[in-house]
């Protein structure tokens, strides 16, 4: 038979005041610091962080028709603040909802197969009209 060792726990945490035996922080450490802003970690102090958005299917796609519409010159780019075109980006981000919009087919619902083919429609026209006139 295995013989049992013994052993023994310590409760290192530090508890408030009321607590018999335990140090508990100073008073002043428990009045609530001030709240400060939040700010964006891309160093731009001008842009308070806000909570995401409830993540879905239609915000992800959303989302990336966005960013499709940043790199066809649509928006200016959030880093930068400068609209630039970037035809193999748009193409790209295209191709992913095109790729989603197969892929899911028979499993959305109406409003999100119809938000699929409307994100998609407009972006690929704006696709073609930049793409015909060439660099």
């Amino acid at each position: 038979m295995e013989e049992e060792k013994e052993f023994t726990v310590k409760d290192k945490r530090r508890f408030t005041e009321g607590a018999e035996g335990t140090e508990g922080p100073p008073k002043e450490a428990l009045k609530e610091a001030p709240k400060e802003e939040k700010r964006t970690q891309a160093g731009d102090e001008g842009h308070v962080h806000t909570p995401p958005v409830e993540i879905n299917f239609a915000s992800f796609i959303f989302s990336l028709g966005r960013s499709a519409f940043i790199h066809l010159g649509e928006e200016p780019d959030p880093m930068t603040g400068q609209r630039q075109v970037s035809i193999p980006l748009a193409k790209e981000t295209i191709d992913i909802i095109s790729l989603l919009e197969e892929k899911t087919k028979g499993n959305l619902t109406p409003e999100e197969a119809q938000l699929l083919k409307n994100i998609l429609y407009a972006l690929r026209m704006r696709f073609v009209e930049l793409a015909s006139k060439g660099p």
